[in-house]
Order: structure tokens, then sequence, then C-alpha cells
């Protein structure tokens, strides 16, 4: 018998057991005026014992609600409120049945407040004309769960297993601490290490950008924010944690996040230091830093690199070591001046070894390449943000945000590669050895000044934005390129400085005068201005003066570019109750110079552009729970100084890049849109969505290779490149006194087409790839949770005028995480998943095993948590994949970590206006 048979067969068992076992609570509620049915409005049980929630729902567009609920003979009160109305109760008892309220009127109390309100006690859930708002309270999590742990209850709010966070669809892009940016907005430091005990309110509203939010604008993006609201006796006080362990294989991890909050003035003091591959802030109560599992603190990128609030650490692959120290402050110094700041210290040792193979994609065959390296590099940084905000009076604001980082780094990488042809046929083989230092300074800032006006919806807004980047890069270089046949081995010994300046500056005025109460007319004017410089000097060894002192001036050049784009546009704002938009068209004016000294040859360009340019959005809500949203953008962009001065890049001994100055600019349309749909009286919703860019005059490389594989390439323009998406999810929560189950399921499609030159013959390629998933998560209060997820991945690609018609390739991704607080005192913890890759070359292991697991014991109060973990029990992790690009095939294999046991000792630090820790809590009644 199927196994989805019998999986079906129970869940539709266990829906008959419920359904024998629970009633219905149903009823109507209107306006005892004028009759009209009320939506949105909470409904909840309360325990008429302590007043805790049992469970709530809400009514729909008609007024009706229908509570489910186990039948019980505990004294209960069931509660009603709406904002301008008084609350209602009633005393409800011996629930053996189902039982109808018939129609509920009721009394406005309170006029022009748009919002679910409940005075005696609130509600857990409040949906207002623009936010969301969950009580924390209402929510039951464990006694030493994080902020994420709490997020992971609330209906709606979905996390992946790379730590997005998504609220009925719509991804979290900011998360703020009592409206603040707690160590950045990215906020993954405030989920993973606030407790969840300290949270009042859980805020979901629509990012708006600083120019929106000070200038009273609606949203022009369908991101979300969360607000983290701390309770007012918590909100002065001293927390955090310290931790440290010690494992095999010389494994070691330590963090420290100590915070102290007084209203306004919070100070945050954070560190960290392992060779686990972690930023090091997860402090999950199962796991700590170790990754591969549930840890969601950081970003992972597809080559393996992390990093946190935009810091990333590693080089890329293998195995790093971390270290991190930062400070956050916020405080408000005047009562019209707010400042936030933030600063980081960062560095990061990594060590990596590479296996390679490409098959190399030509019209008229293929060659193979094969590669073996080694590198190592270290890395420090350091990054100060600040904010203030300025309110001048009632009707103008001002925000500064100045931002700074340095970085150096010092890398060395060897490498041995040889290629054939399709009869093993050896065609070129080279060796290197390089050292590389980087030295990178960042400076940027943003202003914002916004006033109103007297007469309403008359206002403007002034947004200045700079950056400053400085990258200085000295390599040498010992290689040595070798080739089958007469053509001259390439043989190098040198060393080459590299500088990279850029600046950009953008200044914007915008001015809206009210044509309705709902219509706007938009006057912008909008200045950009970027400068870069690139120089190269190349320095080749001489023997005689044991010295790198001969230039080379072949492979040294200098590139300089000045753009100038002017942008005056008319646009539509409009803001009504459920609908927001706007649009903006105007010409874009284009001034580009470049030039360019090579070889003792100055060229220099000077073009004038004209483009049509349009940009708009429009989002509308439908009802309480439905919305749409969507984008559309028309630009024209202008190739690069690189792609267009005839400068040769002769960095590479077996690729030589040259520029084409007869490219033409780049026309892109871009369209996007979503429509959203969430219930929270089924705690239900899915969110669907879909868009496409589509480029004309598109900018490619063309290669052309000689019988060895040494190629030239050069830039052409293409008339097709296309790439569209649509993807779905939907989500549901079902709870049952103390069981919870959530079910998560979702599907992307992506299809993307491609044109490139090789050997002067046009090629086009067509990929589709899809990615279905699904996750589910069932538990018992405070005992255990049972997370299994499936995620599949394919991806096809067909080819025309190519010597392959098509590639594919898929992956297969399962994974559980079982989670048991029973016996108490004890956390244990099982992550165990399988990854398989479908059509990797020979060589290559196409599926491994990795299980984590750990086990934690509290003591001293719950002061002190111990734990033993494993990571890779098996010892079977691995670090191989598959890429499929239009021109090639490539299989890689990186270092990884493998198995190690670890120690850890957690303390834990709870002390709040004097008091320490209190645990009374208002739950779910179980």
């Amino acid at each position: 018998m199927p196994k989805s048979f019998l999986l079906m067969l129970s869940l539709f068992c266990c829906s008959i057991v419920f359904s024998q076992n629970s009633i219905s609570l149903k009823g109507k509620v209107i306006d005892k005026n004028s009759k009209i049915p009320l939506e949105s409005v909470t409904v909840y049980l309360t325990s008429k014992i302590d007043s805790t929630v049992v469970d709530y729902t809400i009514t729909n567009k008609m007024g009706f609600f229908d509570l489910k609920l186990k039948k019980t003979n505990k004294p209960l009160v069931l509660k009603i409120s709406y904002v301008s109305y008084n609350d209602f109760k009633e005393d409800v008892s011996n629930l053996n049945s189902d039982k109808d309220f018939g129609t509920i009127e009721l009394e406005e109390a309170i006029k022009n407040l748009d919002e679910v309100v409940v005075k005696s006690e609130t509600p857990p859930i409040r949906i207002k004309k623009d936010t969301l708002e969950f009580n924390a309270s209402s929510f039951k999590v464990g006694a030493d769960a994080n902020v994420e742990a709490l997020l992971k209850q609330l209906p709606g709010v979905d996390i992946s297993p790379e730590g997005k966070i998504t609220v009925n669809g719509k991804e979290v892009n900011n998360i703020l601490v009592n409206g603040k940016p707690f160590f950045g907005k990215d906020g993954k430091i405030a989920t993973q290490n606030l407790p969840a005990d300290i949270i009042d309110k859980v805020q979901v509203v629509d990012t708006k950008t600083k120019s929106e939010e000070i200038s009273g604008e609606g949203a022009s993006s369908e991101d979300k924010t969360i607000n983290l609201t701390i309770q007012e006796d918590k909100n002065k006080g001293f927390f955090g944690k310290i931790m440290a362990g010690r494992g095999s294989d010389r494994r070691y991890e330590s963090s420290l996040l100590l915070n102290y909050f007084k209203g306004e003035r919070k100070i945050s003091v954070l560190a960290s230091s392992n060779n686990i591959n972690s930023v090091g802030f997860s402090m999950n109560e199962i796991f700590d830093n170790m990754g591969g599992g549930r840890n969601t603190s950081m970003y992972y990128n597809d080559d393996g690199r992390f990093g946190i609030n935009g810091m990333t650490f590693g080089g890329g692959n293998g195995i790093t070591k971390s270290n991190l120290v930062g400070v956050n402050y916020q405080d408000q110094w005047f009562k019209k001046l707010d400042n936030t700041t933030s600063y980081y210290f960062s560095n990061a040792e990594n060590e990596n070894i590479n296996r390679t193979q490409s098959t190399n994609l030509l019209p008229t065959g293929t060659t193979l390449t094969n590669s073996n390296s080694i590198s190592s590099s270290i890395s420090n940084g350091h990054n100060l943000n600040t904010d203030f905000e300025i309110k001048l009076d009632s009707t103008a604001t001002i925000y500064v945000s100045p931002k700074f980082t340095k970085n150096l780094s010092k890398s060395r990488f060897s490498r041995d590669r040889i290629t054939t042809d399709e009869n093993l046929n050896e065609l070129n083989r080279s060796n290197s050895d390089d050292y590389r230092e980087i030295e990178n300074s960042n400076f940027e800032t943003e202003v914002s000044y916004s006033k109103r006006f007297k007469k309403k919806s008359r206002g403007m807004t002034v947004n200045l934005n700079f950056e400053s980047k400085d990258q200085r890069t000295f390599n040498n270089t010992n290689s040595a390129t070798l080739f089958a046949d007469t053509t001259p081995d390439d043989i190098r010994q040198q060393n080459s400085f590299e500088r990279e300046k850029q600046n950009d500056l953008r200044f914007e005025v915008r001015f809206g005068e009210p044509l309705t109460d709902s219509l706007r007319l938009s006057l912008t004017s909008e200045i950009k201005f970027n400068n870069r410089r690139e120089s190269l000097n190349t320095f080749d060894f001489d023997a005689i003066a044991n010295d790198y002192s001969d230039f080379n001036d072949l492979q040294s050049n200098s590139i300089r570019s000045d753009q100038f784009t002017y942008f005056p546009s008319t646009g539509l704002i409009i803001g009504k109750n459920k609908t927001n938009g706007r649009i903006n068209f105007g010409p874009e004016f284009v001034n580009f110079k470049a030039k360019s000294d090579y070889l003792g040859v100055s060229t220099d360009l000077n073009k004038n552009y004209i483009f049509p340019k349009v940009k708009g959005y429009i989002s509308h809500r439908i009802g309480k729970s439905k919305s749409i949203y969507a984008n559309y953008n028309y630009e024209v962009s202008v190739p690069s100084a690189s792609q267009l001065l005839p400068v040769e890049n002769l960095s590479n001994p077996l690729n030589t890049i040259v520029g084409n100055e007869n490219l033409d600019p780049t026309k892109r349309h871009s369209m996007y849109f979503g429509f959203n749909n969430y219930d929270y009286a089924s705690r239900s919703g899915y969110y669907i969505y879909s868009g496409f860019n589509a480029s004309k005059d598109a900018v490619v490389s063309s290669t052309v290779f000689d019988s060895n594989f040494k190629s030239i390439t050069t830039y052409e323009n293409v008339d097709r490149s296309f790439s569209s998406y649509f993807g779905g999810n939907w989500n549901k929560s079902f709870k049952k006194e103390k069981r919870t189950l959530r079910l998560s399921t979702g599907i992307s499609f992506d299809y993307n087409v491609n044109q490139g030159l090789t050997n002067a013959v046009l090629f086009e390629s067509r990929q589709l790839q899809i990615n279905p998933r699904v996750n589910l998560t069932w538990s018992i209060d405070e005992l255990i949770t049972i997370a299994p997820s499936y995620r599949y991945s394919f991806s096809k690609t067909k080819y025309d005028n190519y010597v392959i018609d098509k590639a594919d390739n898929f992956t297969h991704n399962a994974k559980i995480e079982i989670t048991s607080y029973f016996p108490k005192k004890l956390v244990i913890g099982n992550d165990f998943g399988y990854t398989y890759n479908s059509n990797i070359a020979g060589g290559f292991r196409k599926d491994f095993y990795l299980w984590n697991t750990s086990i934690g014991y509290n003591f001293f109060n719950d002061q002190l948590l111990a734990k033993v973990k494993v990571y890779d029990l098996l010892n079977q992790n691995l670090n191989t994949r598959r890429t499929i690009t239009p021109t090639a095939i490539i299989d890689s294999e990186n270092t990884v970590l493998r198995r190690y046991v670890m120690f850890s000792l957690t303390y834990k630090i709870e002390k709040f206006g004097g008091k320490k820790k209190n645990d009374n809590m208002m739950f779910f009644e179980d």
C-alpha cells in the first residue's frame, strides 16, 4: 500500500476523532444602531478562573464567527471586542454541544478609531487599517524561548530553513525593537537573542523607505516590517546570555550578548569567537551556533559565504574561524532628537580545498577542464552605522544616516588545471600561486527632509544619497600556462597594483499638490552623478635587479568614466482608504564620458542620450484579509566603461577581454504582481506572485577560442534576454488544547532565456527551474516538537544552435527536526537530513546524510544550561554541487566541517526593574 495513502488515511481518521470530540460556537456580530455586520471583530474564550486565553477567531465579512473547540465543563467567558464599541461578555459553561449565540449587537462607544481593541484584556490579535498586531503573551512558548520561537507560533508567519521570515507570504526585510533598529535592520540578532517573555506586542506593518516614513506616504513595496514592543516593566533592566563550548578536533565556540534597557536608552554589547562556520549569535536553545540544521541566525550565499547585517565571513567555502565584537546604542537625547548607533569589528580566517570538473560547451564540441586548488584567507573589518532623526516641528523632519566600513583581507590561492578535448587530448595545462591583499573603504550617507504645508496633502520631500568607495588591490602572481601546440607558453612572475574609486551622488526633490482628497500631482526632479576611476600597474620580475621593477605596459591601463543623469518627472499619487499607488514618467537625460590610457594611446568617449523612463506601483486591499500589489518599471542603462573602451584585460592567461565601443544601451521592462489572502478566522491563507524581466540589446560576452582553448572575449548586444517567475504558498495552523499542527507548502517556477556568442555563432539557452516544498510542524506544548520538511529542485536547460540539445539536474532535500522537553530540565534535539544530487559527474558523491544531535540540562534555577552536541554524527557531510550555465556544466566539491563533539555551558541573566525574572505569563489553556 503506498505510503501517501496511509498518510491520508491516518489524517482522515484523526479528523473523524476530532470531529466527534469537538463543538462549535457560532454567532453574528452587528452594529446595534445601523444593523450592519462588523468584520474582523475579535471573538475569544478565556478561563473564568485565571483569564487564560483558550482560543480565538475573528468575524468574516458578513459578521459571522465559528469558534471550534474541544468539549469542556470548565467555566469560560466568551468575549467580543471591536474598536469604537463596548465589549461584550457572556459566561459559558458545560460546553458539551454546539451553541449558537445568534445575533450579538455591539453598541458604539468611541468614534474614529479603526482598530480592534479590548480595554480590560488585550485580545490575541488585532487587525488595524495598516497594522497587524499580535499579543505575545497569548501564544505559548518555552520558558527560555527566543523571539524566533515566538514568531513561529504566530498564524501566517513562516520562517524558511535559510532564515527568511514571511508574513502571509510577504517577506519581512526589516525588524525593529520599540521602533528602532537593533544591531541593524536585518533583525536576526534580535529574533535569535531577545527572550520571548519580554515582548509585549508583535506588530506587522508595510515596509517604508525613510523618505516615505517621515513624509507619511504609502509604502512603495509589499515587503513587511516587524516591530517588537517591549513590556513596560521589562523595558528597564539588564539581561543577556554568555555561552562557551569546547569540542573535539579542536573545535570551539563562544558567544556573549548583554543588554541594558532603561526607557528610550538601550545599550547592547555582543562578542563571539568560533571555528565552526558561524557568526556566533544564534543562542539557539538546542544547538547554540551549530550550523547545518535549524540555525537561522545568519544568511548563506550560494557560494557558501555567511554573514549577518551585511557583513560577510569566510572565503566562499571551506572552514572559517571568525571573531566579532559589537556595540549597539539607542537613545532619545532630546524630545525632538533620536539616535541609533552600532559598531562592529570582525575577523575571519578561512581555509578550503576545491576540486572542480567543468564541461565547456562550444558550438562544434566540448572541452573538459579539471582543476584542484588550495586557498586560505584572513580578513579584518570595521563597520560603523549611526542615524539621527530630528523633528524640527510638527510639520518638518530631518533624517541623517551616515555609515562607514573598512576591510583588509589577505589571501593565498594555489591551483593546478588541465584542459582536454573530447578525445582527452591535452590542450593546455597551468599552475599558479597567487598572494593578494585587498583594502576596502566605504562611506555612505542618507539625508531626508520632509515638510508638510498648511494645505492638506501638500508637501515637499528632499532626499540626498552619497556613497564613496575606494578599493586598493595588491597581487603577487607566479604562474605557468603551457600549450600543447606551438603557441608560446605564458610564464608570469609579477606584482600588480590596482585601484578602483567610485563616487555616487543622488539628489531628489519631490513636491506633491492635492488635486482631490485622494489624488495628488507629483512633480519630481532627480539628479544622479557617478564618477569612477580605475588604474592597473603591473611589474614583472627582473632577475638581474632581483626585484619587481620591469614595467609591463601590456598589463597596465587607466580607465575613467563620468555619468550625469537628470530625470524630471510628472506623476500621480493615489491615497485612498484601501488603495495606494504612484506612477512617475518623464525623459531621462544622460551624459556619459569615458577615457582610457593604454599602450600610450588615449581613447575618449562622450555620448548623450535621452531615454523614456516609467516607474509605478499600486496596492489595493480587498476587505480585511485580501490584498493585491503590482509594479512596473521601464528604464534604459548605458554599458560600463570597461565594456566600451578598447583596453585589453590580460589578467587571465587563458582569456583576454577587450571592450566594444559600438555597444548600444540596454532597454529593460520589469513587472511584478502579487495576491495575498489570509483568513485569521480559519488561520489559513495563500499567496500567489508572478513577474518578468525583458531586455532588448542586452550586453553579453562574445568569446572566440583557438585550438588550445585560449580565448578572446568582447561584448555584443543581443535581441533576447528574458526571465520570468511564478510561485505561491499556502499555510494553515490547527490548535487543539496542547497540540498544535502547522502545515506550509509552496512552489516556485523560474524560466530564463539567454543568448550568447561563442566562436561568432549565436546560441540560445532556455532554462526552467521548478522548486516545490512542504513543511509540517506538530507539537505538544512543553513536551515535544516534530518538524519534517521536504524540498525538491529541478532544472532543465535546452539549447539552440549548440553542441548539446539539453542538460538537466535535480536535487532532493529531506529533513526532520525533533525537539523534546521531557523529562523536565532536559532539552533534547535531533536534526536529520538527506541530500541527493542527480547528475553530478562521476567521481563526485551524489548523496549524503547529515545528523546533528544535542542534549542539554538546566540547573541552578534554570540560569545554567549544560549541553553535549554532536555535529555530523554519521561523518558523511558533503559539499558538492552542479551548476549549469549557458556555456558550461560545472561540478565542484569543497572542504566541509565533519564530525565533532562539543561541550558547552550557557549562563542566562535576567534582571528587570531591580527584580529577577517573573515567569507569570498569559498562555493558551492546557
